[in-house]
C-alpha cells in the first residue's frame, strides 16, 4: 500500500491529528479500473456533504480531484481511500485552534473475493452488534468506525460473508460495509437512513439506475423478517460493486433463508460495473 499525505508521498501522521484523538473527519473508499477512478463525482459530493456536516474548513476540491487522478494514472485495478481529517491541534473536543485539514490519500490491491463472490453469491448472518441512531450523523461516512470493527469480528468469527445490521430499535439499516436492497415482483425496498447508518455511493447509483427502470423502488423501515419473503436480496458498496445474496441466517436453530433468482443482480452489474 502506498500513502500520500497532503499530497506528499508519506505513510506517518503526527499523533495530534484530530483523526487519531477524536475519529474527526470523513473517509470514502474508490473502485479504480484502468486507471478511472469509478464514480468520483459522487465521492466527491459525499465528501463534501461530511465536510460540511462536521463544520470543516473548504477544502481546494479542484486540486483533490487532480491528485486522486494523478494518484491512480496507471493502476490497472486497485483501491483508493480517502481520509479527509480536521488536522492537528486542540487537546480537547474544541476545534477553534486547529491547523489545515489533512488529507491522507492510500492506494491498495483490489480484493479478488469480491470477483468470485459475484458468481457464486454471499452468506448473510444477523449481527448481535446495533447501529446507535443518530440523524444529525446519519449518512456521511464519518472516521468514527468502532461498530463496523465490531462487527466485522463478528463476521469473521461467525464464517458468513457479511452481516445483516439493526439500529437499536431493531429496524434494518445495511451491512458490515456495504447497503443492503430486497426485491418482491417489481418492488424493490432498501433501507432509510434517516436515522443511521452510511449512504454509499453504490447505493446513490442503484437509486438512480432504478429510477429509469420498471421496478418501483422504496426506502422504508422494516424489521429483517421483511426479507424472509423477498424473491431476491442483494448487497453493494463502491468495491464489490453489487452481489447476490444466497442465503440469510437471521435466527439460531431456524431455517435460513434463501434466494435463488438474481434478476435484479444481472440488471444492475453491468452498469454499476463501468468506471
Amino acid at each position: 500500500m502506498t500513502y500520500w499525505i497532503n499530497g506528499n508521498q508519506c505513510d506517518h501522521i503526527p499523533v495530534n491529528d484530530r483523526a487519531v484523538q477524536f475519529g474527526d473527519g470523513c473517509f470514502t473508499t474508490i473502485r479504480v479500473e484502468q486507471g478511472i477512478p469509478a464514480l468520483l463525482p459522487l465521492h466527491i459530493k459525499r465528501l463534501q456533504k461530511g465536510v460540511e456536516k462536521l463544520f470543516m474548513p473548504a477544502l481546494d476540491w479542484f486540486q483533490l480531484e487532480n491528485h486522486i487522478k494523478q494518484v491512480v494514472k496507471g493502476c490497472d485495478s486497485g483501491v483508493l481511500k480517502i481520509i479527509l481529517s480536521r488536522g492537528t491541534g486542540g487537546r480537547g473536543y474544541g476545534f477553534d485552534d486547529t491547523t489545515e485539514p489533512t488529507q491522507i490519500l492510500s492506494l491498495n490491491s483490489y480484493p479478488e473475493r469480491y470477483i468470485t463472490q459475484r458468481r457464486k453469491g454471499v452468506s448473510l448472518t444477523l449481527s448481535p452488534i446495533s447501529m446507535g441512531i443518530n440523524p444529525y450523523l446519519a449518512g456521511i461516512k464519518h472516521l468514527n468506525r468502532l461498530e463496523q470493527v465490531l462487527i466485522k469480528r463478528f463476521i469473521e468469527q461467525s464464517g458468513a460473508d457479511e452481516a445483516l445490521v439493526l439500529d437499536s430499535d431493531g429496524l434494518l439499516v445495511e451491512c458490515g460495509a456495504a447497503n443492503i436492497f430486497w426485491r418482491k415482483g417489481k418492488n424493490v425496498y432498501t433501507p432509510d437512513l434517516s436515522q443511521s447508518g452510511v449512504e454509499g455511493v453504490m447505493r446513490r447509483k442503484i437509486i438512480e439506475l432504478l429510477a429509469k427502470s420498471d421496478y418501483s423502488l422504496s426506502c422504508v423501515m422494516r424489521y429483517p423478517e421483511a426479507l424472509a419473503y423477498a424473491d431476491e436480496v442483494i448487497i453493494c458498496n463502491s468495491l464489490m460493486p453489487v452481489l447476490p445474496v444466497s442465503q440469510i441466517q437471521a435466527h439460531k436453530n431456524q431455517p435460513a433463508w434463501k434466494y435463488q433468482s438474481r434478476e435484479l443482480h444481472e440488471y444492475l452489474l453491468p452498469e454499476c460495473l463501468k468506471p
